[in-house]
């Protein structure tokens, strides 16, 4: 199966990008970033507005991918939309690091 090859190659090459990322982003510089988003997502990445995500413990590959979303318009929300279009790629993946760098428990009821 050579044929195969090539897109396993992407498909490798890609992931590594995207741990490449996840490594070189600074968790720190995304929390102070975050002050900008606590009115809807909380610091701590806890929702305190009914209509917006809670972004702590998500990956964050994940909230990359839909911070860059966002700013290049294929995904829109009348807020979201306007906030990411002023974020770098650095910035992204420092909020996206800060986001997922916080721990969530849950408790299962009895």
């Amino acid at each position: 199966m050579p044929f195969l090859r090539p897109a396993i190659v992407l498909v490798v090459a890609s992931g590594l990008a995207l741990t490449t990322s996840a490594q070189a982003a600074d968790p720190e510089a995304g929390r102070k970033l975050a002050r900008q988003c606590q009115t809807c997502h909380g610091l701590d990445g806890i929702a305190t507005i009914p209509i917006a995500p809670h972004l702590a413990g998500e990956s964050q590959i994940y909230l990359e991918t839909q911070l860059k979303a966002f700013r290049s318009g294929r995904r829109e929300h009348e807020i979201m939309s306007v906030v990411a279009k002023g974020l770098s790629d650095e910035e992204i993946a420092n909020l996206a690091a800060w986001y997922a760098s916080i721990r969530i428990t849950a408790t299962m009821p009895d």
